[in-house]
């Protein structure tokens, strides 16, 4: 599924793609980003990703779950969108301890659940450096 929370994908402060297995969980990160400004797609898919990362949109910013149940986790999907997007930003989240997630991530990593003044810092944080 491929859920766009946003009008214009040209506007507001960045173009997010919230990757989250719980369709509630990212609907309400969603609404976090998008209170805040943000343009935020939600896939709740490895595959549903792709498609959004293949597509020729506007896209700053990966916030990611770690484990996710397809069978490609965060930390691999993120190093394929790098490949796709090489300045895409990335920003993790998981509600697991996960021996050495920290050296192969290519961002922060939040703990589930995401607390939203954190993740609002986070994000302001990678999108204006």
């Amino acid at each position: 599924m491929i859920q766009t929370l946003s009008q214009d994908l040209t506007t507001g402060k960045g173009n997010i793609l919230v990757v989250e297995d719980d369709k509630i969980c990212g609907e309400a990160l969603c609404q976090v980003l998008t209170g805040q400004g943000y343009c935020a797609t939600l896939a709740t898919g490895f595959q549903t990703a792709l498609e959004v990362l293949e597509a020729e949109r506007p896209l700053d910013l990966l916030l990611v779950d770690i484990v996710m149940p397809d069978g490609v986790n965060g930390l691999a999907l993120s190093r394929m969108a790098r490949l796709r997007r090489r300045d895409l930003k990335v920003i993790y989240m998981t509600g697991y301890n996960i021996p050495g997630a920290d050296r192969e991530a290519l961002g922060p990593i939040l703990r589930k659940p995401v607390d939203n003044d954190v993740l609002l810092e986070e994000v302001g944080r990678l999108l204006v450096a």
